[in-house]
C-alpha cells in the first residue's frame, strides 16, 4: 500500500463524502464556471489539507466528526484553490501539477474572476452556517500568507534575509495554512483551547518542514515535476542558499550574490550556484533543520493519545520529508 493510501485509510469514507460535498460547494448557475470548477476537481492533488482536517478532528473527537468538519475542509480547499488560481496569474505560470493552469486555458480575466468566485463561496459557506470561528482561522491565515509574500519580496531585494527572517517568511507563507487545517479540524469538534494551540503548533512545524523540503528540490537532479533551479531563476532565496552565503569568505559571498542577481541569464550560471551551495554544505544543513523541526513536531503529536488517527498524522510527517515531488 502506498504511503498516501495508508495515511487516508482511517478517513477513507470521510474523504469520499468530502469529494462530493466539495464539488457541490463550487456549483453555479453559470455553465462556464461549472466547466472550470469541474476541471479543477478532476485535477485535484493528494488533498493533504482535507486529510489534516479530518485526521485532527477524529483525533480530538474520539473518532467522530460532524458537518462542521466537512464545511471546515471545504472552506480550506476553496480558499486555497482561489489563492493558487491567483498565484498562477501573478507568476505567469501556465502549468499546475503538470496540467495547464486556469489562466493558460481561459486567460487572465476569467482566471481572476474564478479565483474571486471560489474565495466568495468559501466565505459564504461559513457565514451561511454561522461557522464564524472557522472563518476567523482561515481569514487570519490568508492575511499572514499575504504578509509573508510581501515580506519575502521586501527582504529579497536587499538580501536582508537572515535565517531567522527566512523562518518568519515560511511560517507566514506556507506553515500557516497547514497549521490552520489542524486548527480547523480541532475547532470543528469543540476541543479545548490548549489542544487547539498545541495542534496548531504541530501543523506550523510541518509547514516549515514542507517548505524546506521544497527548497531542496531546487538543488535536485531528479525528475520531480519542478525544474531544477527554478527558485534561483525566480530570485527566491531558499534556506540552502542562505546557509551558503553565510558560510563562505567575502569574495565567494560577493560572487554568489552577483550570480544570484543574474541567475536568469542561463542554466550554466544556475548550475554554478547550485554546485557552490552543495559544496558548502547547504543541503546537509537544511536536512538537519528539517529533522530538528520533525523532532519538535512529533513531541507535540505524541502528547495526544495513540490511535490510528495519530498514527496517520505521524505518517504524514515522514511523507513530507521523504516525498519526491
Amino acid at each position: 500500500m502506498k504511503i498516501v493510501q495508508k495515511i487516508k485509510e482511517p478517513i477513507k469514507e470521510e474523504m469520499e463524502v468530502f469529494e462530493k460535498k466539495f464539488k457541490n460547494s463550487m456549483m453555479s448557475k453559470i455553465s462556464l464556471l461549472n466547466r472550470i470548477t469541474f476541471f479543477i476537481v478532476k485535477r485535484k492533488g493528494k488533498q493533504i489539507r482535507p486529510m489534516f482536517v479530518f485526521l485532527v478532528a477524529k483525533l480530538m473527537g474520539n473518532g467522530k466528526i460532524d458537518e462542521r468538519s466537512y464545511r471546515g475542509a471545504a472552506l480550506i480547499e476553496l480558499i486555497h484553490t482561489a489563492t493558487l488560481v491567483h498565484d498562477d496569474i501573478v507568476d505567469d505560470s501556465y502549468k499546475r501539477r503538470g496540467f495547464f493552469s486556469i489562466n493558460a486555458l481561459w486567460k487572465n480575466k476569467i482566471a481572476v474572476l474564478v479565483g474571486d468566485y471560489l474565495f466568495s463561496k468559501g466565505l459564504l459557506l461559513s457565514v451561511d452556517n454561522e461557522d464564524f470561528d472557522l472563518l476567523k482561522i482561515i481569514s487570519k491565515a490568508v492575511k499572514e500568507m499575504s504578509e509573508g509574500e510581501l515580506l519575502q519580496l521586501e527582504k529579497s531585494r536587499n538580501f536582508e534575509i537572515t535565517e531567522n527572517v527566512y523562518y518568519e517568511i515560511i511560517k507566514k507563507k506556507t506553515a500557516v495554512l497547514i497549521a490552520s487545517c489542524c486548527s480547523i479540524g480541532a475547532t470543528s469538534v469543540v476541543s479545548t483551547q490548549n489542544e487547539i494551540d498545541k495542534i496548531y503548533q504541530f501543523g506550523e512545524l510541518l509547514g516549515m518542514i514542507f517548505q524546506i523540503k521544497d527548497d531542496l528540490f531546487d538543488y535536485s537532479d531528479k525528475i520531480i515535476g519542478k525544474p531544477t533551479g527554478i527558485d534561483l531563476k525566480e530570485k527566491k532565496i531558499t534556506l540552502p542558499f542562505i546557509y551558503a552565503i553565510n558560510n563562505v569568505n567575502i569574495k565567494e559571498k560577493k560572487w554568489l550574490i552577483n550570480s544570484f542577481k543574474n541567475s536568469n541569464k542561463g542554466k550554466k550560471n544556475i548550475n554554478k550556484i547550485i554546485k557552490k551551495v552543495i559544496d558548502v554544505g547547504g543541503l546537509e544543513f537544511s536536512i538537519k533543520k528539517m529533522n530538528f523541526f520533525k523532532k519538535k513536531a512529533l513531541k507535540i503529536l505524541f502528547s495526544f493519545p495513540k490511535n490510528k488517527y495519530r498514527d496517520s498524522l505521524e505518517l504524514i510527517v515522514d511523507y513530507i520529508i521523504e516525498r519526491k515531488i
